[in-house]
């Protein structure tokens, strides 16, 4: 609700004794223009620029929707907007509010604007826990424009949002910091006076490892930094030591450099575990990844490679859930995505193997660089052109599906590789049948081994 003796004398404080709030809260930027990050929602004429004050002519701010991870600026953004605006603001929580609160919010807005001529902006935090009736309730005033929302949800709010609700407001997507926005943000906290006016500093390997924590969260990264800030500060040091992150976190730095050695080190040593069949070890690797911030995009590509190169046929469901993982990964991302990347990485491991589909086009490639391509037979040649019987392309070509077994005993290959064989199954797994089709086909296609 709107500030009352309280909460101006905890703001009044705050602002005496900075240290009274967390670092997170006293680096919130003031104006737009300090906002990290989110630029695509902050142009010029943009409706969080117009929500500030920024409009003009005869169409009015519009209500919006911010959907976005946590940490994101989601809050931020909602109070920059109540610094901002001359509007009056208020602030309710779907978590602690209900119908009672936003009626009671409703009528103040419609007697501040019929009475004072002021503009109400109700920000309403976790939307997505409101019911379907109490996201209802808000819809009078929305539509009316008694209230321009802005309200914040982590949930796809097209599965949260009631559709009324979500027609009358802009979505806006807010997308995950970057790691140079959180270096900036963890910068501009280090020497702000808001901050820890440069009472420590930050050595580039604390900081990497600081950044890995955050996992893309400002607000994450901002306490772990404060805590650290402290514990340095009581120990008499004015450098923040990777010991003391890693105490103050309990959480080990991994070593590991995304751009170095030992992404590719580990990276090796994850498949060749997976090739091996030990699937703790591949796990283990797969954990060092995880922890050190490596792209889930980057590790579900390596086992889709792995699922072709290691296993191929011996398992064919392999590439479908190494495929599958990666499309997971790309939708969810962290930290969820460690389930799915594990989920792939058990089933490739634990998989029957076999390196057959990866020999057969080496060798098959091998040939064709060496010059081993000759013409392609008359009676597989395009027949469909005008001409092309003139020329015998197509003439003798037996149609498989006419003949009972549906196999038809003709060459196939150039004459250079007519007996030329690739593809050498093993019989290990679902392969095994593969390797008596193999055999099969071959005799009933009068091919000799070569």
């Amino acid at each position: 609700m709107e500030p009352d003796l309280f909460t101006a004398a905890a703001e009044e404080r705050q602002e005496k004794e900075p240290s009274s709030s967390p670092l997170a809260v006293r680096m919130r930027p003031r104006t737009l223009d300090e906002v990290v990050g989110q630029q695509h929602l902050l142009k010029p004429g943009s409706p969080l620029r117009r929500l500030v004050g920024e409009a003009s002519g005869p169409a009015g701010p519009s209500s919006v929707l911010l959907w976005g991870p946590p940490g994101t600026g989601k809050t931020t953004l909602a109070y920059v907007v109540s610094k901002a605006t001359d509007a009056r603001f208020v602030e309710l929580s779907a978590i602690t509010a209900g119908v009672k609160e936003v009626r009671a919010v409703i009528d103040g807005a419609r007697r501040a604007s019929g009475g004072y001529g002021k503009e109400t902006v109700l920000f309403l935090d976790e939307i997505h826990r409101f019911s379907k009736a109490q996201q209802d309730s808000l819809l009078p005033a929305v539509e009316n424009r008694w209230v321009t929302l802005i309200a914040a949800t982590t949930e796809n709010p097209y599965f949260s949002v009631i559709s009324p609700l979500l027609s009358r407001s802009l979505l806006l997507t807010l997308e995950p910091l970057t790691d140079d926005d959180i270096r900036s943000l963890i910068r501009r906290a280090l020497t702000d006076e808001r901050g820890l006016g440069g009472a420590v500093t930050l050595p580039e390997e604390t900081e990497n490892h600081l950044l890995r924590i955050a996992g893309g969260d400002a607000r994450r990264a901002l306490t772990a930094l404060e805590a650290a800030a402290g514990a340095a500060l009581d120990k008499g040091e004015a450098e923040i030591g990777l010991t003391t992150l890693e105490e103050t976190v309990d959480r080990a730095a991994v070593k590991y450099d995304r751009d170095g050695d030992q992404h590719y080190d580990v990276a090796s040593a994850l498949i060749k575990s997976i090739r091996g069949s030990d699937v703790d070890a591949a796990l283990h690797y797969l954990a060092r990844m995880i922890e050190a911030g490596e792209d889930p995009r980057f590790i579900a590509r390596r086992l889709m490679i792995s699922a072709s190169e290691d296993i191929g046929l011996a398992d064919p469901t392999a590439l479908q859930t190494a495929v599958a993982a990666a499309q997971a990964v790309a939708m969810i991302g962290f930290p969820e995505a460690a389930l799915t990347l594990s989920h792939a990485t058990i089933a490739l491991a634990l998989a029957p193997k076999s390196n057959a589909a990866t020999t057969a086009i080496g060798a098959a490639l091998e040939d064709v660089r060496k010059g081993l391509a000759g013409p392609v037979p008359a009676h597989l040649r395009d027949s469909h052109y005008k001409g092309a019987t003139k020329l015998g392309h197509g003439q003798g070509y037996v149609y498989p599906h006419d003949l009972p077994e549906g196999i038809a005993a003709q060459q196939y290959a150039p004459d250079e590789l007519k007996d030329r064989a690739y593809y050498e199954p093993t019989r290990h797994g679902a392969e095994a049948r593969y390797a008596d089709a193999v055999e099969w086909t071959r005799k009933n296609l009068g091919r000799k081994r070569s």
